[in-house]
């Protein structure tokens, strides 16, 4: 059986990738299992000889820290602690994200820092393996003791309580615990802040949307490619020496992928172009490459976030110290993902200004890409369309962690907002596969007035395949069926290959 071993050895966007994809169990190591033993015996012996209250272990939580809990409740207090957080609204997420939560929360607690027992952690792989969803709402995390009401969901099936996602039906976790013959958990001290503290919520909306957003970075310099030779444009401004005397990693990278899709153009070789071309062409590698640079910042933040111990109390058995402190904030990801938030916007909002040239009756293209203007709108409201959904991505853009407001009685009186700042990231990038689906519906379109000259062998295959899927608009037809189709054709096509 294919299996993906939890170890030491940190998740990678790779080995991520392929555990989601081609739906690889997870298995403990014996290294694991030891270690994670190790920590929850260590705090059971500090326990027995405990001194002085440990915060969320012998006491309550947030601003109920100063009251001490007798050893009999402990328990009860943990278990009491899942079920008052489980106060997610909104709409469900999507199962593919929590399942990557699961993941996530297993990697975590494997670190052997967190006190919880290897039972607990079985029970976690338990339920990814056996494709066991956990249902989980979008709204309810600050972002700040990590992600802790859609934590409580993910975790509450643990107990019997909530529901989950099995054999594609919805069903209340206690029916499903009694079919594989499973007993609820019972929490131990500590157990459930390891499970509810931690920032996998944020963590694995930003791999989802990572992993998309880098296939949509591919298409957007194919597709622009595209767009340029439809539109006769000038190659000169992706010349390799314009790029080394401004050496951003993905400007020279964004230049580099125009010239090698172009290869083999006849467009592109054309004499008598235009001096200059506009920015939205002219200014690709310096755009797409600084998203680019962007894209793999935020992916470097989430790899570190992904790969760390995230919840609260810490444990560290041989320094002999538990130590009560702020890894589960979320700012270093809220950052990031308003960081990515900008650069979702300015990829689509570019990929619109190369839509709008190409409809505009410029370089012997008629004018919205109909042989008969005026009894036919052709291309017009696809353009419109795209500019509303730029609109929207900018307005989605504004920051979220610069939003604080004040919980438990002002002892958490900084909060990162970085579950918002995730949440939105996944709209944004389904706008961006729509504003770049636009301009590929658009660019084939006026690629069908430059014949019989073609563009390069990279890109005519791409339009073949297109083709199949979406004609050549002769005259005006409904067109968001088209649209939508062409959503999917980039969702579908084998990844892009450009170097």
């Amino acid at each position: 059986m294919n299996y993906h071993v939890i170890s030491s050895d940190p998740l990678s966007f790779q080995n991520i990738a392929q555990i989601i994809s081609t739906q690889q169990k997870l298995k403990l190591s014996d290294t694991t299992i030891e270690l994670i033993q190790q920590c929850r015996s260590y705090l059971n012996k500090k326990m027995e000889n405990r001194r002085a209250p440990v915060y969320g272990v012998t006491t309550g939580f947030g601003s109920l820290c100063t009251i001490t809990i007798p050893e009999s409740d402990l328990s009860q207090l943990q278990r009491n602690l899942v079920m008052s957080h489980a106060c997610g609204f909104g709409n469900e997420v999507d199962p593919e994200i929590v399942r990557l939560m699961l993941l996530l929360k297993i990697q975590a607690l494997s670190l052997g820092k967190s006190g919880v027992q290897v039972e607990t952690v079985q029970r976690l792989v338990d339920f990814f393996n056996g494709n066991i969803t956990p249902v989980v709402y979008e709204q309810g995390s600050l972002g700040a003791s990590g992600d802790l009401a859609p934590l409580a969901h993910l975790v509450l099936p643990l107990l019997g309580l909530g529901e989950v996602w099995s054999n594609g039906t919805k069903k209340p976790s206690s029916e499903v615990l009694r079919s594989n013959g499973w007993e609820p958990l019972v929490l131990q001290s500590k157990e459930g802040l390891a499970l509810l503290n931690g920032t996998q919520f944020m963590s694995a909306h930003g791999i989802y949307v990572i992993l998309k957003a880098m296939k949509l970075s591919k298409w957007a310099d194919a597709i622009t490619a595209l767009s340029l030779d439809a539109y006769d444009g000038r190659l000169d401004p992706f010349n390799s020496m314009l790029h080394t005397i401004r050496p951003h990693n993905g400007q020279i990278e964004t230049a580099a992928n125009i010239r090698k899709i172009l290869e083999g153009s006849e467009l592109i070789c054309q004499p008598d172009k235009k001096i200059q071309d506009p920015y939205s062409f002219r200014c690709t590698p310096q755009v797409h490459g600084a998203v680019k640079d962007t894209f793999n910042y935020v992916a470097s933040v989430v790899l570190t976030e992904v790969n760390s111990v995230t919840d609260n109390p810490t444990i560290f058995p041989e320094e002999d110290m538990v130590l009560s402190g702020g890894n589960f904030h979320g700012e270093p990801l809220a950052m990031a993902f308003d960081f990515m938030a900008i650069a979702l916007a300015e990829l689509g909002g570019i990929s619109e200004r190369r839509v709008y040239r190409l409809i505009a009756g410029e370089r012997n293209l008629p004018s919205f890409l109909v042989a008969n203007p005026g009894l036919n709108s052709g291309f017009m409201i696809p353009q419109y369309t795209a500019a509303s959904i730029v609109s929207q991505n900018k307005q989605l853009a504004t920051p979220c962690s610069v939003d604080s407001i004040s919980s438990s009685n002002e002892q958490e009186d900084h909060v990162s907002m970085g579950a918002n700042a995730a949440t939105r990231l996944l709209k944004m990038t389904d706008n961006l596969e729509r504003i770049l689906a636009i301009e590929l519906f658009t660019a084939a379109q006026a690629l069908e007035f430059r014949r019989p000259l073609k563009t390069s062998p990279f890109l005519e295959k791409i339009v073949a395949a297109y083709r199949e899927n979406v004609p050549f608009i002769e005259e005006d037809t409904v067109m968001y069926t088209e649209m939508q189709k062409t959503v999917q054709f980039i969702r579908e096509y084998p990844e892009l290959i450009i170097s």
